[in-house]
């Protein structure tokens, strides 16, 4: 398979509900988030990104219907980004300066091949 220069950067976090940020906080880390994506976007290399929801639902192989999302070691996916770089070690540079290791955080990078 040929491999794509585009890979997908994973953001997983431990959701809490003990904790709620302040308003101030929050701005911050907007702004933080805001500015990331933005320096990955004038450099033409954003493909998309998505903040995902708490909300959901699984499926499972036998098509039975779980509330909730999935959470392995009290650890969950907070979003996704692709971005376009020429290298692994590219994408992991980019990745190395996202708001969410701030966090507490952590980034998973992985290629993407074609289908």
């Amino acid at each position: 398979m040929v491999q794509s220069n585009e890979f997908m950067l994973l953001f997983r976090l431990e959701p809490s509900t003990e904790s709620t940020p302040t308003a101030s906080e929050m701005e911050s880390m907007k702004a933080k988030w805001g500015a990331y994506i933005g320096t990955i976007a004038i450099a033409e290399k954003l493909v998309s990104t998505h903040q995902l929801g708490w909300e959901g639902r699984r499926i499972t192989s036998d098509l039975k219907e779980e509330e909730g999302i999935y959470i392995v070691n009290n650890i969950t996916l907070g979003g996704n980004m692709v971005v376009k770089a020429k290298d692994m070690t590219e994408a992991i540079s980019l990745a190395k300066k996202c708001p969410i290791l701030q966090m507490g955080g952590s980034v998973e990078v992985r290629n993407i091949l074609p289908m």
